[in-house]
């Protein structure tokens, strides 16, 4: 297989051959069951939590080279089929980058280094023109010594190759980052790019929950050269649709074929093609059927049979992948309320997509209490048809209206979710209490205190936009932090942050209030969500008030 191109997407683009003998689809496939799969890893105990991949402790070769007089190398991120991306330093701008340095083989002659270039510098115009949060960002092409060294974003977190490599994900997370993956092919396919790589090793998961599709230094722009070598194509073999194998004209069917192969890899811990070689694994593309998922139920079981049909024909297109997806990422509902869990695979609770975008506006039957407000003194008295629940294991009391429903981390749940939330009936209002401990803070994110903590990240909430205020839409999800006493710490914080939900039933204006309290190196995040206008909003307030009023934290 050659690594020198691929096939155009757009009119008039001859099919192009094939090679290694291959054969088309067989009207009988041959199915692949889990049990002689040689190629499913053994998964290990999940760790705590997931981390930023790590640089090795000794300097790597070419650490503190500077690229272009701006961009210093620090340490290596990974290395790919065309290049080495490092971590890096823009001086001019005082902020990290990431960095795709070329790396092409000495002895390959000069027309081929040449379009391996033009082949990078793609890659950047193709990223740099799509606007979609579940796309890496490029800020630059820095040129040194003729060579493209493409500067992008720096997405603190890791692949979900390596994710994978500890052990699946669930239905609901399966069903998330697929839905994000997604977003942004429809975005690439918007723009006339064909993604072409998409792998595990290509879907960053980042902080607070974000997804990024990575290297589009394959990817192919309608109406530019092509630069494929006739019988060549490129792309991981195990992830590559049938169409392209046979050299046939892909488009928007071939990358969602791609998606598909990646969510099975996800839920079911087995890459479904992948063989001993490159020709096996092509031929295993067109002739083998995995076996139906069996981790994967439901909608998204629905959603990867479809996708991995051989013809592309048969397949569904994104709007009809987007339902499956979206109706499989739900959360379960239990009677008499739908239980939103609000948390990150990072550890304590974040504002999440689904926590906050499930939430709808309902009747709230509860008598109004008008109290407390967040600048007078904490534990007051208790409101009427109140409760206190103790949670022992935040080491901590929480308040709520009495008939709230109570919904704790289940025991699928990853290491470091350490939450409780208390949900109205009509699922309008909630109260959780989530903690970020201490000792798996690997990441270095707990603040000094509870106000440093509310402006880090307010800062964050507003800078990302949709990507963390649960798929808010115009305009850009706004804050309001500022410091706070919590009995008589004044370094407590505090913010009230305005967003709005992209619902397929119509947007939602609402609110969430956070205190923020460290108690013995550990940070606290009381929230309360709410209807942000209309006749819950004043009701949603009163019980934020007297909820922060009775927090009880036993480590403080």
């Amino acid at each position: 297989m050659s690594d020198n191109g691929g096939a155009p997407y757009g009119p008039g683009s001859a099919d192009e051959p094939t090679s290694f003998g291959l054969q088309p689809p067989r009207p009988q496939p041959s199915y692949v069951p889990h049990p002689d799969n040689p190629y499913a890893q053994p998964a290990p105990a999940p760790a705590a939590q997931p981390t930023q991949v790590a640089p090795p402790r000794q300097p790597d070769p070419g650490a503190g080279r500077v690229v272009a007089g701006r961009y210093r190398l620090l340490s290596k991120l990974g290395n790919g089929g065309m290049g080495t991306v490092w971590r890096a330093k823009d001086e001019t701008v005082d902020r990290e980058v990431a960095v795709k340095e070329p790396r092409l083989p000495d002895q390959l002659p000069e027309r081929e280094r040449s379009k391996a270039f033009e082949r990078m510098r793609r890659e950047a115009r193709a990223a740099a023109r799509l606007d979609h949060p579940a796309v890496v960002n490029v800020h630059d092409v820095a040129v040194e010594d003729g060579q493209p060294w493409i500067v992008m974003e720096f997405v603190q977190g890791r692949s979900l190759g390596e994710a994978l490599q500890e052990g699946t994900l669930g239905v609901r997370e399966a069903a998330r980052v697929g839905l994000e993956v997604l977003g942004a092919l429809e975005a690439a396919h918007a723009a006339g790019i064909l993604h072409r790589d998409v792998k595990p090793d290509n879907v960053m998961l980042g902080r607070h929950d974000r997804v990024v599709l990575t290297d589009f230094g394959i990817a192919h722009i309608e109406g530019e050269t092509n630069l494929t070598d006739t019988g060549g194509f490129v792309g991981s073999p195990e992830f590559i649709a049938p169409e392209r194998v046979l050299g046939q004209r892909p488009g928007p069917a071939s990358d969602l074929w791609s998606l598909g192969v990646v969510l099975y890899a996800a839920t079911e811990g087995v890459s479904p093609f992948r063989r001993s070689n490159t020709p096996a694994t092509l031929q295993s593309v067109l002739n083998a059927t995995p076996a139906a998922p069996a981790s994967a139920r439901g909608p998204l079981a629905d959603a990867i049979n479809g996708l991995l049909q051989k013809d592309p024909a048969h397949r569904p297109n994104a709007a009809q992948v987007r339902a499956l997806l979206e109706r499989a990422a739900e959360p379960p509902v239990q009677p008499p309320t739908q239980v939103v869990r609000i948390g990150s695979a990072q550890g304590g609770i974040r504002l999440g997509r689904k926590a906050l975008t499930g939430i709808a506006a309902g009747v709230v039957v509860l008598a109004a209490v008008a109290y407390l407000v967040l600048a007078r003194p904490f534990a007051g008295p208790l409101p009427d048809g109140w409760e206190k629940h103790r949670v022992p294991e935040l080491k901590a009391t929480v308040a709520a209206p009495a008939g709230y429903t109570e919904s704790k981390p289940g025991a699928d749940a990853p290491k470091g979710a350490h939450w409780v939330q208390y949900t109205d009936a009509s699922g309008a209002v909630w109260v959780s209490l989530s903690v970020r401990r201490k000792a798996e803070d690997s990441l270095n994110e707990i603040a000094k205190d509870g106000a440093a903590q509310a402006y880090a990240d307010n800062k964050d909430f507003e800078s990302s936009g949709d990507s963390n205020i649960g798929m808010a839409s115009e305009p850009a999800p706004k804050g309001d932090p500022k410091p706070t006493t919590y009995k008589g710490d004044d370094e407590a914080g505090a913010n009230t942050i305005a967003y709005q939900t992209s619902e397929t039933s119509g947007s939602l204006k609402r609110e969430v209030r956070i205190l923020y309290v460290k108690a013995k190196g550990d940070m606290y995040e009381l929230m309360i969500g709410y209807p942000r206008e209309g006749d819950f909003a004043d009701r949603g307030r009163e019980v934020a008030d007297a909820a922060v009023a009775n927090l009880e934290i036993e480590n403080s």
